[in-house]
């Protein structure tokens, strides 16, 4: 008698492979196109093309900034956009800047030189990482809506590399490459990027319809210096929001003392 006989075999799981809708598939792909432009700013940093470098970090911004538009605009929001989104930000604006920044003068600074890119890179992930650990918290008061806790990462990049920019337009500016002033500034911009400051957020304002009309002439005249004279364009757009940072906190402090009364 075969004493395995009356013994019930169990069925093996079927697997199926189910299809993913485009509105979710969307976002994902604009979030790759940012990891890819990232990638290739690393790329260019190491063959000291220091304009293709530039323009694919700000190509990464671009890409960055519409990822999360498209997935609200297709309600396509996944947690694994929100973590591949995590990554490419931690590529694009926390490995490619610094690397970018070493290859252009601080691997001439002697010892202390790769130390503030490993700074800048590790004070990225230490902001990414908060940022997903927050959306875990409970909602934060509703005056905190229009601020964000530390300067965003695209910002932040921006800001790490701004000297890079500012020589373009003027080479004969000496102090822009020196060691000790590039170090400086990824230190700084280390410590904003994990510093709770607020710092201000347009993705909750709303344009008054009188407005609409001198927003579509500023649109224009930025496009126009941005063909004309784009590395100077971008640099004043940078330092603009440098200066937005402490009139951000002012704000923030009135917002929220209102709040509490």
């Amino acid at each position: 008698m075969n004493p395995h006989k009356n013994k019930t075999i169990p069925s093996q799981p079927k697997y199926q492979l189910s299809g993913l809708p485009f509105r979710k598939i969307a976002p994902n792909i604009v979030t790759m196109l940012a990891l890819c432009s990232g990638v290739t700013s690393i790329r260019y940093s190491v063959q000291e093309d220091w304009v293709k470098a530039v323009i694919c970090i700000f190509l990464a911004a671009l890409f960055d900034g519409l990822d999360g538009r498209v997935a609200r605009m297709l309600k396509g929001s996944t947690k694994f956009g929100a973590e591949l989104d995590s990554l490419s930000d931690f590529v694009s604006f926390g490995v490619a800047p610094a690397i970018l920044m070493y290859q252009w003068t601080l691997f001439d600074f002697p010892r202390f030189g790769w130390f503030f890119c490993l700074l800048f890179s590790i004070g990225m992930a230490m902001r990414l990482a908060r940022f997903n650990t927050m959306l875990d918290d409970e909602p934060q008061p509703d005056y905190w809506h229009n601020f964000f806790v530390g300067v965003p990462a695209p910002a932040a990049a921006a800001l790490g590399i701004t000297p890079i920019l500012i020589s373009f337009d003027y080479p004969e500016l000496s102090w822009l490459n020196d060691n000790y002033f590039c170090a400086g500034v990824m230190c700084i911009v280390s410590l904003l990027m994990v510093s709770r400051i607020p710092t201000i957020s347009t993705k909750k304002w709303r344009v008054p319809s009188f407005m609409f009309v001198p927003l579509m002439l500023i649109v224009a005249l930025f496009v126009t210096f941005m063909i004309s004279n784009p590395w100077l364009t971008l640099g004043t757009m940078i330092a603009l929001y440098a200066v937005s940072i402490p009139i951000g906190i002012l704000f923030f402090l009135r917002a929220k003392h209102e709040y509490e009364k």
